[in-house]
């Protein structure tokens, strides 16, 4: 009985000191995100780094265009060159009830294509110059019952493809991308008919402005349907006046744009899916005579998970630039060109934050107006490209 007791004294006096250690030892520090998060505050972020590879001139841009050799390409626009197209950085709180609001912010040579006028400039050849810094999304929202109200600069309702990269399956963008707005600035509602039934409408400075270059807005209608759960169905539609071309002077015409897409998807498996996309644009006042320009095309996406870390993409598209204002050459020889393009990208996908992506696409037009390196033209050009994407 007496050795129980020592050996239990003993052990108590060597746990003693363990254990006012352990209370001791100050308490771990948390984290900026876990700060965030306990605010209700998500952050996220990813880098885009690639390299591109053309057949032609595709710096150069278009043969003709207005300004000369207007771009062709939105973001892969080198004929063979590393580079640094994005980091991507949002913060947001939007609670489902209350005030809210989100940031985005988009580093990188992408940025220098999508800033909203004035901040966007052009160099003599068309081509956009100025800071790789843009603040791509700004607004505030309130958000009651099934209403959501934003204000303050965001996206277009418009396209299949977005301005983040992690938001695309393609490491190029479409020609249907670059024809319509990045973004708008104003007011946009949304109204949750049901769970599967969104109804938007909205007033905006117009196409890519952040401050409006006339007296005028633009109203923005929109709905999304999923009447069963494999399939989305996106309308959108933007009508109001708008300058001959997308970055005014005080000198150019004001006529009434109004542009109509279409974007659908069918999921037939979680490893199989179909995308569609139709639009259309015109403008008024654009032609010699005054009359409306206008253009249009449609897209098709198939894209199948081979396995959870090997994905294949499809793309084909075909676009009919009928007055040639899409690409600034109203007016030419070359106006009227209609394009084709196939895209084939294979992605591979190690991890849940990092996807690599190799891509190949020929793009086909029916007039020659391709630039070559040597000042020919061609009706066809090549590209390849790969990219890099790491979330965070």
């Amino acid at each position: 009985m007496k050795k129980i007791v020592l050996a239990s004294a003993i052990s108590a006096l060597f746990a003693a000191p363990a254990t006012v250690l352990a209370q001791a030892k100050p308490a771990a520090v948390p984290t900026l995100d876990k700060i965030l998060e306990a605010s209700g505050i998500t952050t996220s972020g990813y880098i885009d780094v690639g390299y591109s590879y053309a057949n032609r001139n595709i710096e150069a841009g278009i043969q003709g265009g207005n300004p000369p050799n207007a771009p062709y390409r939105v973001f892969d626009n080198q004929n063979n060159s590393f580079a640094l197209h994005q980091v991507g950085l949002t913060m947001a709180k939007q609670p489902k009830e209350g005030f809210g609001g989100l940031v985005n912010v988009t580093i990188g040579k992408d940025a220098q294509v999508i800033h909203s006028f004035p901040e966007a400039t052009v160099n003599g050849a068309g081509v956009p110059t100025g800071s790789m810094f843009d603040i791509t999304q700004a607004y505030l929202q309130y958000a009651g019952g099934p209403l959501t109200v934003i204000g303050g600069k965001f996206t277009t309702l418009h396209g299949t493809e977005v301005i983040a990269s992690t938001g695309n399956t393609n490491v190029s963008r479409s020609i249907l991308f670059g024809s319509v707005p990045f973004t708008h600035t104003g007011l946009r509602a949304t109204w949750a008919v049901s769970d599967t039934i969104s109804l938007i409408a909205g007033v905006n400075n117009g196409w890519d402005q952040l401050t409006d270059s006339n007296r005028a807005k633009t109203l923005e209608l929109g709905a999304t349907f999923n009447p069963i759960k494999p399939l989305n169905i996106a309308i959108s539609g933007y009508s109001g006046k708008e300058t001959t071309t997308p970055i005014p002077t005080p000198a150019q015409a004001e006529g009434t744009r109004t542009s109509a897409n279409l974007v659908a998807s069918y999921a037939f498996t979680d490893a199989f899916s179909l995308g569609l996309e139709y639009l259309s644009v015109s403008q008024d006042k654009v032609l010699a005579n005054g009359g409306k320009a206008k253009y249009s095309g449609y897209a098709g996406y198939l894209t199948y998970m081979v396995t959870p870390k090997w994905r294949g993409v499809l793309r084909l598209e075909s676009f009919d630039d009928h007055d040639g204002f899409r690409f600034n050459t109203v007016g030419l020889a070359k106006a009227q060109t209609k394009y084709t393009e196939g895209t084939v990208t294979a992605a591979y996908l190690p991890a849940d934050n990092f996807e690599l992506r190799a891509e190949a696409r020929e793009d086909k037009a029916d007039q020659a107006v391709f630039l070559g390196y040597s000042g020919s033209t061609s009706k066809t050009l090549m590209s390849v490209a790969l990219q890099g994407l790491y979330k965070f």
